[in-house]
């Protein structure tokens, strides 16, 4: 999988996730928007990503990294309270961002071996 296929499926999670965490609620908190502000700015970096743009992949890093640790404590409150659907939900946010990362930095590997690589053809 491709860093930029990493990213979208890991915005469309969490959009859908945050949404359906905060419509699902009986007392929704305002505070269960956050991944879907996070993964609406992630999608919309997509395109960036997609293309290579260095600036926009590494500003899509940072935010997926940033709601990797926004992620936590709603993760602590929702084994507190026992909740077992908001510990799946917030798990499946948490992988997908884990997974979204990873692909990232495999990338960002890669490009660094075939710029050291073309570097080396050039000497």
């Amino acid at each position: 999988m491709k860093a930029h296929t990493a990213s979208l499926i890991n915005g469309v999670i969490l959009v859908g996730f945050g949404l359906w965490a905060y419509l699902g609620s009986e007392t929704p908190s305002k505070t269960a928007l956050i991944p879907v502000i996070f993964g609406a700015i992630i999608l919309s970096l997509y395109r960036g990503v997609k293309k290579e743009d260095k600036i926009i992949a590494h500003i899509a890093v940072l935010l997926t990294l940033l709601i990797l640790g926004g992620l936590v404590k709603p993760l602590t409150a929702a084994i507190g309270r026992e909740d077992g659907l908001a510990i799946a939900r917030v798990s499946v946010m948490i992988v997908s961002t884990i997974v979204s990362l990873v692909f990232f930095i495999k990338s960002f590997i890669e490009v660094r071996r075939a710029r050291k690589a073309a570097a080396q053809q050039n000497n």
